[in-house]
């Protein structure tokens, strides 16, 4: 973890990451509200003052590389596969996009530092992007990146109103309109203490992680097992044959479906679920002797006739 912050601090961020946390929060609406995009620059206007930050100005106060990579997919091709395999928590390489769990926990929290404070996504940090799976790999071989270029296309797209995008960079939105002389700003607030990495901060991050880790490995379900049980059955019907090979037999397959170890918030612990799929195999209930063709008289005896001869 030590390591990931060296290598994150060699690249020049550390100006840009660490500058002072102040929040002036009418003006920094009023800026996102106001903000232009002119002339490659980002102008705006601020209690009847013209404000205007230029690319220049912005590597300028945060004293950021203007040399090396704008597109990060030049990155040598033998670092990608050192990379796939170094990130990845198991023995197996990872993909480019892939699950932020599937990395060590170092990496798993550079993602999150580059995706909070540098490309700004909002929502859900489970998944690793293209983009910045390429920038972990650029910070920790140390290869070049002209970050005034990048981070300013993102401050870019972030005032231009046509482009919805998540807004961030608020402290240094804060340190660049209190480094113009010609703004007056407002009552100044901390920044939260939660949102400032601090050695608690990261190991509470650790911890968390592992707990996860833990759970996913403890909850995997196990493979469903099927087993085949037969049994005799007897038709209730009259004309049932009592011979026991003439029965009917009816395999039943019983299906024993795992249960998570879960306790359910209502009822406790739940019993195993025993599930029967029940299918009927019949055999014939009447023998040849049964279905063979009785002859019938056509002609009609009377039943006195039948009487008498029954009598003699």
């Amino acid at each position: 973890m030590v390591n990931m912050f060296k290598a994150l601090e060699s690249t020049g961020l550390r100006g840009f990451l660490g500058c002072p946390s102040v929040l002036y929060e009418q003006e920094l609406e009023q800026f996102f509200d106001k903000a232009l995009v002119q002339d490659n620059d980002i102008t705006c206007v601020l209690s009847g003052k013209y404000v205007a930050i230029s690319e220049d100005r912005f590597a300028g106060v945060f004293n950021l590389p203007t040399d090396g990579l704008t597109d990060l997919s030049e990155v040598p091709n033998h670092l990608v596969l050192q990379a796939r395999t170094m990130f990845s928590k198991s023995e197996k390489p990872v993909q480019y996009s892939c699950k932020n769990r599937l990395l060590n926990y170092e990496f798993r929290l550079l993602n999150d530092i580059l995706a909070k404070s540098i490309t700004v996504k909002a929502g859900s940090f489970d998944v690793v992007s293209h983009e910045r799976f390429f920038m972990m790999m650029a910070i920790h071989f140390g290869v070049k990146i002209n970050w005034s270029k990048i981070l300013f296309e993102v401050l870019k797209d972030m005032a231009d109103r046509t482009i919805k995008r998540a807004k961030g960079f608020a402290a240094q939105i804060c340190v660049l309109l209190k480094g113009d002389p010609a703004v007056t700003l407002g009552e100044a607030k901390t920044f939260p203490s939660l949102k400032i990495l601090s050695a608690k901060i990261v190991n509470t991050y650790v911890a968390t992680n592992k707990t996860i880790d833990s759970r996913g490995e403890t909850n995997e379900p196990d493979v469903d097992k099927v087993a085949i049980v037969k049994r005799k059955y007897v038709s209730k019907k009259k004309y049932a044959p009592t011979d026991k090979k003439d029965a009917y037999e009816e395999p039943l397959e019983v299906v024993e479906k795992a249960v998570s170890k879960k306790r359910s918030a209502s009822t406790g612990d739940e019993p195993a679920v025993t599930k029967k799929k029940r299918t009927t195999k019949k055999k014939a209930a009447l023998s040849k002797e049964n279905l063979e063709l009785v002859s019938i008289s056509t002609e009609a005896t009377p039943l006195q006739i039948v009487r008498n001869q029954i009598l003699d």
